[in-house]
């Protein structure tokens, strides 16, 4: 069962509803380690991307749809964040082309042009303490899923649980990138709140995978 703009459009959707609804949560975490306003910008940039969804084309396909968030987060999220979520978007959108639906092999390259993009904006490797240590293992475990021979919701479930194990890893870590990175030992004990925000988002994925598949999207 391949995945199409439904899909994508479902997931952005709820990537909206949890990143505002989670939004305290991300803020404490943030100000704990970070500057404090990771919450308040992703859902100011999320919000922005809903106003916008609605004037997709009646054609667009996924990469249409990943683009669009790319741009808006871009241009309307402060901090690191806005250009690390962008570029995700950006070269996942990429990875996909003009593909009207996604098969496994290419929600595997979507998941994987997402967490490069991070990388090359942001330049962290896993144990740094970002939302790199969320990405890579989700994008090992999906690719390690359709390997298997999984369908495309066992493979977004996969990366979605492992993104979620993660983010809670990232507590014992000392920060090595960002402004985290300025307390040295003093931010272990803390989650990463990138890494908690990219969990909620690969969680929204999988979830939107299920409604389609149960034809409740």
């Amino acid at each position: 069962m391949a995945l199409g703009i439904t899909w994508t459009t479902d997931w952005i959707r709820r990537s909206a509803a949890v990143v505002a609804e989670h939004r305290v949560e991300l803020v404490t975490l943030d100000r704990e380690i970070g500057d404090g306003d990771h919450g308040e910008n992703l859902d100011r940039g999320f919000s922005a991307v809903l106003a916008k969804l609605d004037g997709l084309p009646a054609d667009a396909v996924p990469g249409d749809a990943l683009k669009l968030v790319a741009t808006t987060l871009i241009s309307t999220v402060g901090g690191a964040s806005g250009p690390l979520l962008g570029t995700a978007y950006l070269k996942a959108a990429g990875a996909v082309g003009k593909e009207p639906e996604l098969d496994g092999a290419a929600l595997v390259a979507l998941l994987t042009a997402a967490r490069d993009g991070i990388v090359l904006r942001g330049k962290a490797e896993p144990g740094d303490k970002t939302m790199i240590d969320a990405w890579t293992p989700a994008v090992d475990a999906a690719a390690k899923a359709e390997a298997e021979g999984e369908d495309e919701v066992a493979i977004l479930e996969a990366a979605a649980s492992a993104a979620e194990a993660g983010a809670v890893a990232t507590e014992p870590l000392v920060a090595r990138k960002g402004r985290a990175s300025y307390l040295g030992e003093r931010a272990i004990g803390h989650r990463d709140p990138g890494a908690q925000s990219s969990s909620l988002l690969l969680r929204a994925a999988a979830e939107a995978a299920v409604d389609v598949a149960s034809g409740a999207a």
